[in-house]
């Protein structure tokens, strides 16, 4: 079963990236997915589909702190550097 997430990943990677919308994240949610499946196998890959489907959608806010440093709030409420991001 690993291999047939790893395989619809691999499909999706076919679709123009112009046709795809845009990952937040530096390293994509297809690639982070595809990366847990292939290392862990395919509950863990399930659980990082979870976890990143939870997390990149629209519903971000950056925030920036007195000091300057801007933080992401993701849509799931978990905050990140904004350096892990576009």
């Amino acid at each position: 079963m690993k291999y047939l997430l790893i395989t619809i990943i691999r499909l999706y990677w076919l679709i123009p990236k112009g046709w795809r919308r845009k990952c937040i994240f530096k390293n994509s949610c297809s690639y982070f997915i595809y990366g847990i499946t292939k290392e862990e196998g395919l509950k863990s890959g399930l659980k990082a589909f979870y976890s990143r489907y939870k997390q990149c959608r629209t519903n971000y806010t950056i925030y920036i702190t007195d000091d300057k440093k801007e933080w992401v709030i993701l849509a799931d409420k978990t905050v990140i550097k904004r350096s892990e991001t576009n």
